[in-house]
């Protein structure tokens, strides 16, 4: 990663941002504000910082002074309770792994150690590899990479985002702090909250609604239905499909699968399988919000589409111990049960319909796969 090139380039970056042309996207500009040259190499470095940060928290200097806690710390305040990290640790049977729910640690690739490096993980066999790689791919195109994205690392994860979580049961706070993350992750680099709320607002219209209608994304995949955000207390999509969906259910403790009532496989790789019996939530009925493409002028370009599949297939699950201990570089410290900071400071501006609790109609935890 050129640190000296972000250095120098951060102040202006910022001072600019505002500034974007619209027939510019979002990565191209970032690209070249922080890293001057617009290549792949500088893309997928602007992709990896984006990401881990949103991931781990702030790990990077410079930054523009804006603390971001990460999808991994606990949430504390309007989002108490909100524990993400259940989803990757693999203490939840939330993972869907061929139709089945399953137990898997996505974070076996080192954790947040690699993540701090700017790498996925430290091997490329690991499902935190497969996970971190994907979700590179996937802020690629939705933010309009035009080299890293659209021809080197081309997204190629599952395209259907409800199936690949449909056993985590998200809910509307857990889907609200997501996006919350990567809204901080972006302007913690300079990103102008301008071009922070159309990524989010690309990201709640595409997996915030339940039921919503099949949808394409990448442009080229076809539709598949795409809510993340299924459990009770989401909002229903406009004109919902929800015979699209089946019955949502809480996923199972992996550790605690022995006392309940279901049917064990024999654990392999590290995965554990089970039918559980759990309380089906009521179908409803309705239809779907559009998700257009990648954002080029603050707002989606292309046709009605939803996004990339999660690179993720399956849920996660709070681990027994923190995942990173000790302070982190920057304005937050980062362990298993962290607290979440305020957007403060230059994040404040972002419109709170996006990233305050109350405002943003669904999050898009869809997104992060």
């Amino acid at each position: 990663m050129k640190t000296s090139s972000i250095a120098y380039s951060l102040v202006a970056a910022t001072l600019a941002s505002a500034q974007r042309p619209t027939n510019t996207s979002i990565c191209d500009y970032y690209t070249t504000a922080l890293l001057k040259d617009n290549n792949a190499a500088n893309q997928q470095t602007l992709l990896t910082l984006l990401v881990n940060t949103a991931v781990i928290g702030n790990y990077t200097q410079p930054n523009v002074g804006i603390a971001v806690p990460g999808i991994l710390a606990n949430g504390t305040g309007d989002f108490q309770g909100v524990s993400l990290i259940q989803y990757f640790d693999g203490m939840l049977l939330s993972t869907n792994d061929n139709g089945m729910p399953a137990s898997v640690n996505f974070l076996d690739g080192g954790g947040a150690a690699p993540l701090m490096m700017n790498m996925p993980a430290n091997n490329t066999s690991s499902a935190q590899y497969t996970l971190l790689t994907h979700l590179y791919e996937y802020f690629a195109y939705l933010t309009g990479c035009t080299i890293y994205g659209n021809t080197v690392h081309p997204y190629d994860g599952d395209t259907n985002m409800y199936e690949v979580h449909k056993y985590m049961n998200i809910d509307e706070n857990e889907f609200k702090y997501f996006i919350t993350q990567v809204g901080l992750s972006a302007a913690s680099f300079g990103v102008a909250a301008a071009d922070v709320n159309a990524i989010g607002m690309a990201l709640n219209n595409a997996f915030g609604y339940k039921c919503s209608a099949p949808a394409s994304i990448p442009a080229s995949a076809a539709p598949a239905p795409q809510a993340i955000c299924i459990a009770d207390d989401c909002p229903l999509a406009p004109n919902a499909t929800c015979s699209d969906y089946a019955p949502a259910m809480e996923p199972a403790t992996a550790t605690m699968i022995s006392t309940m009532t279901a049917t064990m496989a024999p654990v392999m790789n590290g995965t554990t399988y089970g039918n559980m019996t759990s309380t089906p939530r009521p179908t409803m009925s309705g239809t779907m919000v559009p998700y257009p493409g990648p954002i080029v002028n603050g707002t989606m370009s292309g046709s009605m589409m939803s996004a990339p599949a999660p690179v993720m297939t399956g849920t996660m699950a709070p681990p027994p111990a923190p995942i990173m201990t000790g302070p982190m570089m920057g304005n937050a410290s980062m362990t298993a049960s962290s607290t979440p900071a305020s957007y403060t400071g230059a994040a404040g501006s972002v419109s709170p319909a996006i990233f305050a609790v109350g405002a943003i109609a669904a999050g898009v935890f869809a997104a992060v796969l």
